[in-house]
């Protein structure tokens, strides 16, 4: 055992102990730290914490029903989740049923992992009218989250998504396809009824740079074109290229096999299916219009037009289009966690390669806040693949563990210690043992209808399926 690999219990009488870790945050990034460190030297004790009932954060609540090869990952976590130094403790809220202080009494360390779950906004006129919507809340009422309603308005027959990266694709591809196309995914029956009366005939997407700089990626963007129902068209004065485009083209092979897919579809026929999807390069949203009703009537855009470096600059040229819904997916932003300091503008919290940087002293010198962590997306903001965040959690664990000699250790360590806190305080938490009751329930919900699964969206359902004894 390594001098990180225990800490000296104060409390007990024992020379030593596994260090205790609390996670806040069961989706990706925050089993990926549980993982590292499992497979670090040290000899520890993990409890993930999650808000919801169920784990796995974004695979369940942010990935599109229609794409099951990355809901997969679900399984990779699965086994960190099945190792005996895990916990999980499910359906508890940070900061009103247990705190950072609460934490800390029961934790040698705490890491934050919570992730981002809100809309980043877009300062343009009109962007509050009926009819304009954040992808983030689609995305939930279509992954079927517990929080947010059940229905969702679907009346505008033309549509307009602000924004080319895969989560702008995402809600494009769900708005275009018919409500059967979902139906053999594990969309739940709100949702099935809510897209089955879909009105939308035309999808507009809308990036104001070029094709050499979108954001999504080539798989993401040829699955567009999977669907018998939807028609993907590209205009071709919309496919251009300055040096720095080239340049981009050159050093990246995803960037050139997105412009390859863009090209040969601007080039093609439109064909007859009844669903027509527009990739449109080359327009800044400038403002949404509305009537005196305040709802939507159209989207007004700027042409821009490429400066050589890859960037762009506009026109002056501005052109309307006709739709009667707008959804902005320019990005996801995560909120303020208590107890912790919080960068606003960037949505993350000011850290150090994961050591959480508290306010500065007079002298202006940088602190960090003792035995407290990040990782993931409130990390270092919203950005990249739900794999990268493995490059995260090493950094993060690795400070933790060069830390843990210097730990003050937690008062109350034992196991039992932060559940019968949880249980005097009357909070129906779950556990890893009551995903496997759920999962088992939604499994059976999918089966007469040939379906993997049927998710269940109400948290008391949630909770009954899993924890049966405490509802």
């Amino acid at each position: 055992m390594t001098e990180q690999s225990a800490v000296s219990d104060q409390h007990n009488g024992a020379a030593t102990r596994p260090l205790r870790i609390a996670i806040v945050g069961a989706g990706p990034a925050g089993i990926y730290a549980a993982d590292a460190l499992m497979k670090s030297d040290a000899d520890v004790s993990i409890d993930l914490y999650e808000r919801m009932p169920a784990p796995f954060g974004l695979i369940r609540y942010g990935v599109a029903p229609d794409h099951p090869r990355i809901k997969g990952i679900i399984t990779a976590l699965h086994k960190v989740l099945d190792k005996p130094q895990v916990r999980l403790l499910g359906n508890i809220d940070y900061g009103v049923d247990i705190t950072l202080e609460d934490l800390r009494g029961f934790y040698d360390a705490v890491i934050f992992s919570t992730g981002a779950n809100a809309d980043r906004a877009l300062e343009i006129k009109g962007i509050d009218l009926d009819g304009s919507y954040g992808a983030a809340d689609f995305v939930s009422w279509y992954d079927g989250h517990p929080d947010v309603p059940r229905n969702w308005p679907l009346e505008a027959e033309k549509v307009a998504v602000l924004g080319v990266g895969n989560v702008a694709l995402d809600v494009a591809r769900v708005l275009a396809k018919t409500g059967d196309e979902l139906l053999p995914t594990e969309i739940p029956p709100n949702v099935y009824e809510g897209l089955r009366g879909n009105k939308a005939l035309e999808v507009h997407v809308f990036g104001r740079r070029g094709p050499a700089q979108a954001k999504f990626t080539p798989l993401e963007l040829r699955e567009l074109d999977h669907s018998p129902t939807i028609e993907v068209i590209v205009d071709p004065e919309d496919i251009d290229y300055d040096e720095g485009s080239e340049a981009a083209r050159r050093h990246s092979k995803q960037v050139d096999m997105i412009c390859n897919t863009l090209e040969q579809w601007a080039i093609r026929d439109v064909g007859n299916r009844p669903h027509k999807l527009y990739l449109h390069f080359f327009e800044n949203p400038a403002e949404l219009l509305g009537n005196e009703d305040g709802k939507v009537i159209g989207l007004r855009t700027e042409r821009t037009s490429l400066d050589g470096t890859g960037n762009v600059k506009g026109t002056g040229e501005f052109k309307d289009w006709d739709v009667q819904a707008v959804y902005r997916a320019v990005g996801y932003l995560s909120q303020n966690i208590p107890s912790l300091p919080f960068d606003e503008q960037a949505g993350t919290v000011p850290n150090e390669a994961g050591r959480v940087l508290a306010n500065e002293d007079a002298d202006g010198a940088d602190r960090y806040l003792p035995q407290t962590y990040v990782t993931g997306w409130i990390k270092r903001g919203p950005v990249g693949l739900i794999g990268h965040t493995k490059g995260d959690a090493n950094e993060t664990v690795a400070c933790l563990l060069d830390d843990a000699a210097n730990f003050t250790p937690a008062a109350n360590p034992e196991l039992d210690a932060v559940t019968a806190f949880l249980e005097a305080k009357g909070v129906p938490f779950t556990t890893w043992a009551g995903w496997y009751r759920l999962d088992a329930h939604e499994r059976a919900l999918g089966e007469p209808e040939g379906r993997e699964r049927v998710k269940v969206v109400e948290r008391e359902d949630m909770l009954r399926a899993s924890e049966p004894d405490k509802v």
